[in-house]
């Protein structure tokens, strides 16, 4: 049976390549986004298809109303892609509070608000995917990245915590955790740098990063490649719910993990030794 998909951002990078594959697999893609006349090109050969919606994650009620449209539609919602987001980079000192709050207005609530929105549709299915697109800042730390590792850590741990509340009506949960693909992610077009200059960072012996530029369009990982990544995950009976996607996000990952497990076990006798003496 063919699937019914939701993606947000979808008229370019991961958005687009997901929802080709969707396509190319046979099944049916609503294709969400502020810029409703780009989706409308991008998707052109498509026909029926393909609906395409206006939508703001950052609104809550452009997402109830999209999924209104999308079920009155297609009847059904089987697989959620949470991919609409940007990166504001940068170091922390350099972003102003009202950049710091837009990122996560996007990044955060408004995966949160087209979640709220998409759930009661699967309950009523008792069947479907939620994915949601972190990054390897959602549980590795980077320099010049703070406010959108800040972003991605969190949805990885609403991510987390979500999988079991819905378990019961059989929706599974996957974050997925991609490493640097080559996608305009890091164009001007998308990622955003603080504006404030500081110049006590750049005195330092070993300054921080502040910016990506030199990673742009050198990125190893193909995003063709990744969008068919997701309908395998989508025809998995039991899929993860962590999926590091890129070999460099493999490497990073068995990294950081392993020295988090190093830092644990090198601290476990102060850990253990906090309980009470009568638990």
């Amino acid at each position: 049976m063919s699937k019914i998909w939701f993606i947000t951002g979808a008229n370019r990078g991961f958005g687009l390549e997901i929802a080709k594959a969707a396509l190319a697999a046979g099944d049916r893609v609503v294709a969400t986004g502020r810029d409703v006349a780009a989706l409308q090109d991008a998707y052109a050969a498509y026909a029926d298809a393909v609906l395409c919606l206006p939508l703001d994650v950052g609104r809550e009620a452009d997402a109830v109303h999209a999924v209104e449209q999308a079920v009155a539609r297609f009847g059904r919602i089987d697989v959620l892609v949470n991919n609409a987001g940007y990166g504001q980079l940068g170091l922390f000192e350099a972003i102003g509070a009202d950049d710091i709050e837009r990122q996560f207005a996007t990044n955060v609530f408004g995966l949160m608000h087209v979640t709220r929105a998409v759930l009661p549709v699967m309950r009523r299915q008792r069947d479907g995917h939620v994915i949601n697109i972190a990054s390897v800042g959602g549980f590795r730390g980077f320099d010049g990245a703070a406010v959108y590792c800040a972003t991605k850590f969190a949805v990885d741990g609403f991510s987390a915590s979500l999988a079991p509340e819905l378990a019961g009506f059989n929706i599974r949960v996957t974050v997925v955790e991609p490493g640097f693909f080559r996608t305009d992610f890091l164009d001007a077009s998308s990622v955003r740098y603080g504006t404030r200059t500081i110049a006590d960072y750049a005195a330092l012996p070993r300054p921080p990063l502040s910016t990506y530029e030199a990673y742009n369009h050198r990125q190893p990982g193909d995003p063709a490649k990744l969008g068919r990544a997701f309908v395998e995950l989508a025809a998995m009976p039991t899929p993860p719910l962590h999926f590091v996607a890129g070999s460099d996000a493999l490497g990073m990952a068995r990294e950081t993990f392993s020295q988090r497990l190093a830092e644990v076990e090198a601290h476990a006798a102060l850990s253990a030794s906090l309980d009470r003496d009568d638990a």
